[in-house]
């Protein structure tokens, strides 16, 4: 039985998406996992239904708003994500779920829980959708180290492997490093000293573009956090972009339109499904000597709701442990 620190404090819409996700995942899996309540006890009590008022909460009315820097999460030790990521440090939580200020979250997952012992730097990892049935891509750092170093993205593409394979069970995990062409003389001087180290590994399979990410023929992509967090958002606005144009354009066309788009309902709700951000949940940190994902702060109840699966699965996998050995073995070379 998995414990689950929940901080319900600090998202864009308030208490309720995280107790509704909550609410959601427990009648899915309720045999998984307990929560443990981490905010105002009070807003928390007025969206929980009384059947579930039998969990903890840990009472705090502080948290770490978006406009505050993610050093003062440290100095905060009364706030929410504070208490949360301290639950987990005493080992009284198996994981922790925030959509709260993800800098905050990063900071104090890193300096309260820690590293596993080798890795230089965490990387903030999601999964994208593909054109190919039932396939999905891991892409990181999304955003946990701006400034990188070769190294770190070496570090990353082990996190990816490791994670593919023990929490999604993909064997033979293919990892590519993003580029701005296939050929090994492309790049800037950062992804050029990250193929050297990574070409020796033989689950490397060369530089990818950005449209890899999205056609299937890569399992990780690996790229630095300034990069990745771009990928991210130009890939969320798009999602949106395509979902707005579809939608007007049905409207606008008229009757024989809308007539088309019941007729396409099936492939149209598939569509949705699959550029839904939603269905991703959250973004695992990895490297941490823990289980942290990291939700988006406009996250829905079905966000939420997918993030906690995310989190038991990370959670009762073997993820952090091959990290260890793969990063430390990798040093040995």
């Amino acid at each position: 039985m998995i414990k689950l620190a929940i901080d319900v404090m600090g998202g864009d819409d308030g208490v309720s998406p995280l107790i509704e996700g909550f609410i959601k995942a427990y009648k899915e899996r309720s045999n998984d996992f307990e929560p443990i309540f981490v905010g105002d006890e009070t807003l928390i009590k007025k969206e929980l239904p009384k059947e579930y008022h039998k969990f903890q909460i840990l009472h705090t009315d502080k948290f770490i708003s978006m406009s505050d820097t993610a050093t003062s999460a440290l100095k905060e030790k009364d706030s929410s994500i504070y208490k949360a990521m301290e639950l987990h440090r005493n080992k009284e939580a198996n994981a922790v779920i925030s959509a709260g200020h993800s800098g905050a979250t990063m900071s104090l997952a890193t300096l309260r829980i820690g590293r596993i012992k080798g890795v230089k730097r965490p990387a903030l990892s999601s999964l994208f959708p593909t054109t190919k049935e039932g396939k999905i891509t891991l892409v990181l750092d999304l955003g946990a180290n701006v400034d990188s170093k070769s190294d770190f993205l070496y570090q990353s593409a082990f996190f990816g492997k490791e994670y593919m394979s023990n929490v999604l069970g993909i064997k033979d995990t293919k990892v590519g490093l993003l580029s701005n062409g296939e050929e090994e003389s492309k790049g800037n001087e950062l992804t050029k000293e990250t193929f050297k180290l990574l070409k020796e590994e033989d689950f490397f399979i060369g530089n990818v573009e950005g449209n890899d990410i999205y056609n299937g023929s890569v399992d990780v992509v690996v790229c630095d956090g300034f990069t990745g967090n771009l990928v991210l958002k130009a890939s969320e606005g798009a999602a949106t972009a395509i979902k707005t144009i579809l939608k007007d354009s049905i409207y606008e066309e008229g009757i024989f339109a809308k007539i088309g788009a019941l007729l396409m309902k099936g492939a149209l709700s598939k569509l949705k499904k699959k550029i839904d951000y939603a269905e991703r949940g959250g973004a695992p940190l990895l490297g941490i000597n823990g289980c942290v994902i990291i939700s988006h702060g406009k996250s829905n109840s079905k966000a939420i709701k997918n993030a906690i699966f995310q989190a038991i699965d990370f959670a009762n996998s073997n993820t952090n442990e091959n990290i260890f050995k793969s990063i430390n073995e990798s040093a040995k070379k």
